[in-house]
């Protein structure tokens, strides 16, 4: 379980009791913050923020507020008798993540988006019986020919099938199993 969250202008990737560094905050030791622009949680299943996912906080604790090493700043300009040095240390505040809660209120938004996504695929995986390619891709996939009277036989053994299993969509293995199991009507045809 880990998150991205938004800390003092900058992205970090957080986990439970990890300890990290970060740009100045606001506070003493000891006190504890709570950051709300979380942009991906990670729980079992991935929940990705537009721009940012509701109802998940990050909770820390501030552990101490430090400088971190010098960075040198060295300008020149040759043939110029220009030349400047100077030193920088930027200000960090260590932090410790003393938790990541409010996973409840996204598993129920995660659930909403897999379902939309599987009715996605189940649309792309049926079969539509008003289109003549698709009913002769299954013919042909069966060894049989693709004549106008094949075609209504399937479209009829599809409405069928459709009754029998309670169901307003066909998949491709239903409409494959309807074939086999019922493939003398189709032979009888071709005589």
């Amino acid at each position: 379980m880990f998150a991205i969250v938004e800390i003092a202008g900058l992205q970090y990737k957080v986990e439970q009791d990890q300890k990290l560094f970060v740009n100045r905050l606001k506070g003493e030791k000891g006190d504890k913050v709570s950051f709300d622009k979380i942009l991906l949680t990670v729980n079992g299943s991935i929940t990705v923020g537009a721009p940012a996912v509701s109802g998940i906080t990050v909770d820390a604790e501030i552990l101490d507020h430090v400088k971190a090493d010098k960075v040198i700043v060295f300008k020149k300009k040759r043939r110029k008798g220009y030349q400047v040095k100077n030193g920088h240390r930027q200000s960090l505040t260590q932090i410790r993540i003393t938790g990541i809660t409010g996973f409840e209120a996204g598993a129920k938004k995660v659930t909403k988006k897999e379902t939309a996504k599987t009715e996605i695929l189940s649309d792309n995986a049926t079969v539509n019986f008003g289109e003549d390619h698709e009913l002769n891709y299954h013919l042909k996939k069966n060894n049989l020919s693709q004549s106008k009277e094949n075609r209504e036989t399937l479209i009829t053994l599809g409405k069928a099938v459709k009754v029998e299993l309670e169901k307003t969509i066909l998949t491709h293995e239903e409409v494959d199993a309807a074939i086999v199991k019922n493939i003398d009507q189709f032979k009888a045809l071709n005589k």
